[in-house]
């Protein structure tokens, strides 16, 4: 039986997620594939329990210059290093595979044409909406369309805070604490409220959808700290929620493209999307309207979009 070597870099949240799917699930992806998955490098500082030790490393390049090692599973966070670790990893004959939305959008174009320069695959299906396949439709089942609009609700934090806002006439303020202590907002928020984190996503279907890159600092974007009670009660007297919305049309062959708080009508699919749930509502001119659905973040349901995307490496195998 074949093979399939993995190194991942950083075992945190969504890193420890990926690592207990692949061994807990290990014996039916070897069944649905027909390659046995391992997991053989791990670049951390911290040790795990219940992880063997030998494999931890804090050196990078014994995991992405290591011979043993086909496919790299990136979850570090942030543009840097871990841009740098992936272009390294392809420039080494390794596929990768990413959560990571902000390298992904900040270097997109620069990681497509190094892997396909190195004959490798990039993967980065949990980079947008954590574990729902909305990229995986977009590149084959939806592939036929002309894709005329996209609105997304990529961001758990902020449709937490918009959702216990208008269920509870709750204080932004306060919400924000409160999603800060159950864990759906960072110590410091600015990346989610701020809308810069949906930016991130919304660049990248852009890419998926209209094969064109607009980087996310060019994408007008508006988050939700300005958001007040009486805001949420004006679209509601409208019959309509507010949500922060990543929203892209084509428009006489060019993208319109925005991040911001919108009125949704209640009748709309993406008005019935509360809390950390994630949703995004695609317009193809031959499926008509298509909306994809479920958990937008969290380690099993990231981790199950990442080994998706291993698992599409290893049946080519």
């Amino acid at each position: 039986m074949k093979k399939l070597n993995i190194g991942i870099l950083g075992l945190g949240t969504v890193g420890g997620g990926t690592y207990d799917i692949l061994v807990k699930n290990k014996d039916i992806i070897q069944k649905r594939t027909g390659v046995t998955i391992e997991v053989v490098k791990i670049l951390d500082l911290r040790k795990r329990p219940g992880v063997d030790e030998s494999l931890f490393t804090d050196e990078p390049d014994e995991v992405l210059n290591n011979p043993e090692v086909d496919l790299i599973v990136e979850t570090l966070g942030g543009i840097q290093p871990a841009s740098s670790f992936m272009l390294q990893a392809m420039k080494h004959g390794k596929h990768v595979v990413t959560a990571n939305k902000a390298a992904v959008a900040a270097t997109y174009e620069e990681l497509q044409k190094t892997a396909a320069e190195n004959n490798v695959r990039f993967l980065f299906e949990a980079s947008v909406g954590g574990g729902i396949p909305v990229l995986t439709a977009i590149q084959n089942a939806l592939a036929g369309n002309n894709f005329l609009e996209v609105m997304g609700i990529v961001n758990g934090t902020t449709n937490y805070i918009l959702t216990k806002m208008t269920e509870e006439g709750a204080d932004y303020a306060d919400v924000l604490k409160d999603a800060q202590a159950k864990g759906f907002a960072e110590a410091d928020p600015t990346a989610d409220v701020e809308g810069i984190d949906v930016a991130n996503k919304l660049c990248i279907l852009i890419a998926l959808l209209f094969d064109k890159y607009i980087a996310p600092t060019d994408i007008p974007t508006t988050g939700i700290s300005k958001i007040t009670g009486d805001d949420i009660a004006a679209a509601a007297a409208e019959g309509c929620k507010i949500k922060l919305i990543a929203h892209a049309t084509l428009k006489d062959g060019q993208v319109v493209c925005s991040v911001a708080p919108e009125k949704i009508p209640d009748s709309h699919p993406l008005a019935g999307v509360s809390n950390e749930f994630n949703a995004v509502y695609i317009t193809g001119d031959m499926v008509d309207e298509v909306m994809f659905y479920g958990k937008g973040a969290g380690a099993l349901p990231t981790g199950s979009a990442i080994v998706g995307d291993i698992i599409s490496v290893a049946k080519e195998l």
